[in-house]
């Protein structure tokens, strides 16, 4: 199940001492370059995806260096 293998991703990451922010970070760079990919670089498909507006998608994309390609 998804759920147990969260918990040991967080529990390995939490023993690692990742800090949380780190993790967040990573976590949502890793889903938007994963879901932008299955929308083909659609901004606005993969924001309806992600559940955000697509200037948040945009300005994320930005902050993460994240390319449409």
């Amino acid at each position: 199940m998804i759920s147990d293998r969260l918990e040991r991703l967080v529990e390995e990451m939490v023993d690692k001492e990742v800090q949380f922010n780190d993790a967040v970070r990573e976590f949502e760079k890793r889903f938007i370059t994963r879901v932008l990919g299955k929308c083909a670089g659609s901004l606005t498909k993969t924001a309806d995806t992600l559940g955000i507006h697509r200037n948040t998608l945009t300005r994320k994309m930005g902050e993460y260096k994240i390319n449409r390609t």
